[in-house]
């Protein structure tokens, strides 16, 4: 009889969500925190608009994240959100901030300034909140009997600091790279400079990190260079220089498209790299998936749901980009 390992199917959908999250509100998010760098005008009002038409749809993958991980795995959710509970709502809080602000600088054009300022604020205080959220989980949260037993500030490391910045400066980079595929002129030579720029300073943090966390915990240790495995994980850092590479060379040319898929596979190798790190702990090194999952009968329940929604999901946000494909220009959306 053929049987399903479902804790691991949620977790990979769960997964996947995150993924969906990052790579499609990361470039919104890096706009915001370019914002300040963008002159006041037709270039601002241009790099504003590339994402006007997508940029609250990109938050449905939070939503299916979070609520996914209640729903499959709710003593994993208690025990992250009980340890990371200020900048989990120092996320929420920023993007609210980054919301209203994208809403009301083109209704309110006498505050335009502020609600700009607003805008920029929002996106790096929710980006350097994921960050540090996803550094604290890295690092390893104190649990004893299926219970949260650390501090308020535990959170707070360099470590974690580092990850916060480094997720910063990625999403920066995907909004630069977004900015070249999307807009023309001054603009898109400025986000060329940027992204040159940017770019360095992501592979740079990419390294700290990656040097930075197998000292972590002797079993991030054993999973990226321990033999056999080793020969595995080494691919992984391998095929971010050859993106790097690709990525650069692409810039120097001119490439509209070109910088931002490499950004994205650069993203996606940085994922799966954290993905060998955890796996299949959802709590490093405390709880794993199968510890936390919900009963078998709420987890088969809830997978058909998953399984129509998650393509019905896919499928409008495919159609959106298609349908606002092209380069944007100035004019604003009301």
């Amino acid at each position: 009889m053929l049987t399903f390992d479902l804790p691991t199917i949620w977790a990979f959908i769960i997964a996947f969500a995150i993924f969906a999250y990052v790579v499609m509100d990361g470039f919104d998010l890096g706009i915001g925190i370019l914002f300040s760098w963008i002159p006041v005008g037709r270039e601002r009002d241009t790099a504003m608009n590339t994402i006007a038409p997508v940029w609250d749809g990109n938050e449905t993958w939070l939503v299916l994240g979070g609520g996914g991980l209640l729903a499959a795995f709710p003593l994993a959710y208690g025990t992250i959100l009980s340890a990371l509970y200020a900048p989990i709502v120092a996320m929420l809080l920023a993007l609210i901030f980054r919301g209203v602000a994208f809403e009301f600088r083109w209704r309110d054009p006498g505050h335009r300034p502020w609600w700009d300022l607003a805008f920029s604020i929002g996106s790096i205080g929710a980006a350097l909140a994921q960050g540090i959220t996803l550094g604290a989980l890295l690092q390893g949260i104190a649990v004893d009997s299926r219970v949260y037993t650390g501090g308020w500030f535990d959170w707070l490391t360099p470590f974690s600091v580092l990850v916060g910045v480094s997720l910063v400066v990625g999403y920066a980079l995907l909004g630069a790279t977004w900015l070249i595929m999307k807009s023309e002129d001054t603009l898109q030579v400025r986000a060329y400079r940027m992204a040159f720029g940017l770019g360095i300073a992501t592979i740079v943090a990419i390294a700290a990190v990656s040097a930075y966390t197998p000292f972590l915990s002797h079993a991030y240790w054993e999973r990226w260079f321990a033999w056999p495995q080793v020969l595995f994980t080494a691919q992984v850092p391998l095929l971010v220089a050859i993106a790097a590479v690709v990525f650069f060379a692409s810039l120097v040319r001119r490439h509209h498209y070109t910088p931002f898929l490499m950004t994205l596979l650069i993203f996606t190798l940085s994922l799966a790299g954290l993905g060998i790190s955890l796996f299949p702990y959802v709590v490093p090194t405390k709880i794993t998936i199968w510890d936390a999952a919900a009963p078998t009968a709420s987890l088969k329940f809830m997978l058909p749901g998953a399984l129509i929604m998650v393509p019905i999901i896919l499928a409008y946000t495919g159609y959106s980009y298609w349908v606002f494909r092209g380069k944007t220009g100035h004019e604003g959306y009301h």
